[in-house]
């Protein structure tokens, strides 16, 4: 098992290292499992992100947020949207986590929102300009 790691003085992710070989198909998934746990303070998260190395490959991480609470074993869900079979070695960088600080926020529900620049609008709502 090799820890997480960043592979240059100042980078954002710390890389992830896969335990075993596998090949993934198109349009296969399959979670590597890490080997390690971490722990850090309540107001901080650890996000998992594709690596740039295998997402030109067609490979992608499959969301992966690790609130300070949780003790367990990490792992990286990886799903192969290219159409060639790609492995995955032993010791390949599979993924990052980013430890983020994070907001913890506090809901209230009410009956109507303030207005905005935006409003509802969605998808293209400020032109393709």
């Amino acid at each position: 098992m090799k820890l997480p790691s960043y592979a240059h003085h100042g980078d954002a992710g710390l890389d992830i290292f896969s335990l075993e070989e596998k090949t993934l198909p198109p349009g296969e998934h399959h979670i590597f499992f890490v080997g390690f746990a971490m722990e850090f303070p309540v107001g901080y998260a650890a996000i998992v992100a594709d690596k740039g190395s295998i997402s030109k490959a067609g490979l992608h991480t499959m969301g992966g947020v690790y609130d300070a609470g949780y003790r367990g074993e990490y792992n990286i869900h990886l799903v192969n949207l290219s159409n060639k079979a790609y492995t995955v070695e032993k010791g390949d960088k599979i993924a990052q986590i980013i430890i983020y600080p994070v907001e913890i926020a506090k809901l209230e529900e009410v009956n109507e929102l303030s207005d905005s620049s935006r409003g509802d609008g969605r998808f293209g709502s400020t032109g393709k300009n």
